[in-house]
């Protein structure tokens, strides 16, 4: 929920909601490794203290009379209570426990203890936490009631003052750290608005902006990480402003090849209206349905071009064959009218392809219309469907007599025509927006014979 939250926040939130937990773990942490060494500090400093308690006695041990004694104990133990600020004990004795001096039940050492090498330790005495500290150490003569030759000392001292200087050094770090952590938030709230004025003040102009407008966003004052993605934006907006252009431009044109054959037909209706002789009118009205034919072609193939610009083609799997041979009996009676030796070549029955099929559909037949159309009489037009490893083709072939060399190179941009010829120029324009949709090309060369024209979509597979 909480990931789900800064996801869907600002940058400046995101920024904020995953620095500052972070600078609170790192004070967190360093608040405690600064308590560790506080009482690390502490308990050497207070170490040294019961080492310096434990040399005094070790100075005051007399052991002449064959016994043990300490010469003024609790006289020196007041003062080393002042200086520590709570209960001292202590306790001399030899290792065999035998003879021994002060406070007998002190708690032991956890592990033996080293001739010369003094030893500290935590303990609990009569319900107090103490530190210990322990000594040990060979006496000059043996005793009479003891043969062990070995001295013990011990002090201990309550550690309530040690834990009072630790939690009060404890208090001032914290306290500190709060007051850091507080002033580095302030510092990384400054330093994001400062950060992020530029995105701020882009963001600003782009919204005063008109919805027309569609120039370049300024790059020059925003930082270095952010000028990528202002770069691929104003791409993005240069494309749009192409494709607008081209939008526009397609819907001028549109509309003039619209309007000269509504013209066209008002004029012949108007034209068979005042005709008196049935035969002449006749011949109007035959002319004002080939116009009107025309003028359907027209408008199928201006909403076939605007779907393939503006539609992701939606792909499916078909019989390639079967399309070509739909085309072929769509087109059948228009090549018997002209005398047209019109056939279909394909690969195998059946071919499978994939792609939109009906995108595909109205290229094959655009393309084999020109053909038989704008050809020769009695002349062969030929569809061939093929399909390899790579991808899959779709190819009108005819014997026509080619393309006018003053138009070959712009063939198959809209409204691009031949001298004298009747369509729209359209038919190619849709084969190549149909084979760039479908990641193929459109491929226009002449035939073998140089007395033809063979027009080839191909695209790839999936």
């Amino acid at each position: 929920m909480y990931w789900n939250w800064i996801r869907r926040a600002s940058i400046r939130v995101r920024l904020l909601a995953l620095l500052l937990p972070t600078m609170a773990l790192v004070t967190a942490a360093s608040l405690w490794l600064t308590r560790a060494d506080a009482v690390a500090a502490a308990n050497a400093a207070y170490d040294r203290s019961l080492l310096g308690a434990i040399k005094a006695l070790d100075l005051n041990v007399s052991t002449a009379s064959g016994g043990l004694s300490v010469e003024l104990p609790y006289r020196l133990f007041e003062f080393f209570q002042l200086t520590a600020t709570g209960n001292v004990y202590f306790r001399v004795a030899t290792a065999d426990s035998l003879v021994e001096i002060g406070n007998p039940d002190l708690p032991p050492p956890p592990s033996a203890l080293r001739t010369g090498q003094p030893m500290f330790y935590d303990a609990t005495y009569f319900g107090e936490s103490v530190r210990v500290g322990a000594f040990m150490r060979p006496l000059e003569q043996p005793l009479n009631a003891s043969g062990d030759p070995q001295l013990v000392i011990q002090v201990a001292e309550s550690t309530s003052s040690r834990e009072q200087f630790t939690a009060s050094f404890v208090r001032r770090a914290a306290w500190r750290d709060l007051l850091l952590l507080v002033v580095m938030g302030l510092a990384v709230v400054m330093g994001l608005m400062v950060a992020l004025r530029p995105m701020t003040r882009l963001a600003t102009q782009t919204r005063a902006r008109e919805p027309d407008d569609l120039r370049p966003l300024q790059t020059g004052d925003l930082p270095h990480d952010i000028r990528p993605l202002v770069d691929a934006v104003n791409q993005q907006m240069a494309r749009t402003e192409q494709l607008v252009a081209e939008r526009r431009g397609f819907i001028d044109d549109a509309s003039h090849q619209l309007r000269t054959p509504l013209t066209i037909l008002r004029a012949q209706l108007d034209y068979a209206l005042r005709e008196p002789d049935p035969a002449r009118r006749q011949l109007a009205l035959q002319a004002l349905s080939e116009e009107l034919g025309n003028a359907i072609r027209a408008t199928n193939q201006l909403l076939t071009l605007g779907r393939s610009d503006a539609a992701t083609p939606q792909k499916e799997r078909f019989d390639l064959a079967g399309l070509a041979r739909e085309v072929a009996l769509e087109l059948l009676p228009l090549a018997r009218a002209r005398g047209i030796d019109f056939g279909v070549d394909v690969q195998a029955e059946p071919l499978e392809a994939e792609g939109d099929r009906s995108l595909l559909q109205q290229v094959l037949l655009n393309i084999a219309h020109n053909a038989i159309q704008h050809g020769r009489e009695h002349g062969t037009v030929t569809l061939q469907a093929a399909a390899d490893a790579l991808g899959f083709s779709l190819q009108v072939i005819d014997d026509g007599g080619g393309i006018d060399p003053e138009v070959l190179d712009r063939v198959g941009q809209r409204f691009v025509k031949s001298r004298g010829s009747r369509g729209s120029g359209l038919g190619l324009a849709i084969a190549r927006s149909v084979a760039e949709r479908h990641g193929g090309r459109l491929r226009i060369e002449p035939t073998p014979a140089a007395n033809g024209t063979c027009v080839a979509i191909w695209w790839p597979r999936s």
